[in-house]
């Protein structure tokens, strides 16, 4: 199988920065969904979350690749290429992970 990016090689085993997007817990504003960047662990919400944090990490530090960061879904997403695939033998995300906003607070 090609590879469905140029930025895939870029991916690393991270350890999540935050239970919940961690920008977010910090101001005390509420996110829809989350998404775990491939390269630093941060934790941001997505694009229909008001402060879309995912996206402006990515803008501020170039960070390209994120997973969602969601209960049992495994895919992940190329902001630089704006393509969505699946990593064969990547575990879906951890049935810890919270998608309510009070998590973690």
């Amino acid at each position: 199988m090609s590879q469905p990016c140029d930025h895939v090689a870029e991916a690393r085993e991270v350890t999540p920065s935050a239970n919940g997007c961690e920008d977010c817990l910090r101001t005390g504003d509420r996110w829809v969904h989350l998404r775990l960047c491939m390269t630093c662990g941060h934790v941001g919400c997505c694009d229909s979350s008001p402060n879309k944090h995912a996206r402006a990490h990515f803008h501020e530090v170039g960070h390209p690749l994120v997973r969602s960061f969601e209960p049992g879904e495994d895919w992940w997403w190329c902001y630089a290429d704006e393509v969505v695939f699946q990593v064969p033998g990547a575990p879906p995300a951890p049935s810890w992970v919270k998608g309510d906003p009070a998590a973690g607070r």
